[in-house]
């Protein structure tokens, strides 16, 4: 997994066209509403008007996903982070909200719900954070 960046979007919720439309801009790396609105119309099952594009990429610019840049009469827009380092800043939020929720006898008690590849999964998460604990007291 990729490691979290240093710059975290305003706001981490997205609908399901922002998402759509975000990892088309991931996959493109830069693009133009056209860009975005022909791939979208590409699957002959789908419409969606111009406007709409035009729309869900402000609305992603202004949520601190996406920067705008006019090059020439064009307006392009670009990712701030990866998918990778969304996909990093996401598990982190998810983590921090459910250990702000929980205490440990809740946290443990998934433990008898879990699978064998859980299980495993869990003890490899918790060899790393206790080598991230030792580095710690060694620099202490």
């Amino acid at each position: 997994m990729a490691p979290l960046p240093n710059y975290r979007p305003k706001q981490l919720s997205l609908g399901p066209l922002e998402t759509e439309i975000l990892n088309i801009v991931w996959e493109l790396g830069s693009v133009t509403v056209k860009d975005v609105h022909d791939r979208i119309l590409a699957d002959p099952d789908r419409e969606l008007a111009y406007t709409s594009v035009t729309t869900v990429l402000k609305r992603l610019t202004n949520k601190g996903w996406l920067a705008c840049n006019r090059k020439g009469r064009a307006y392009r827009w670009e990712p701030l982070v990866s998918a990778q380092q969304a996909r990093a800043i996401k598990a982190y939020d998810r983590l921090h909200h459910f250990l702000a929720i929980s205490n440990p006898d809740v946290v443990a008690s998934f433990a008898d719900s879990l699978d064998t590849a859980s299980l495993e999964k869990i003890e490899e998460i918790a060899s790393r954070i206790e080598a991230v604990r030792r580095q710690r007291q060694e620099e202490e």
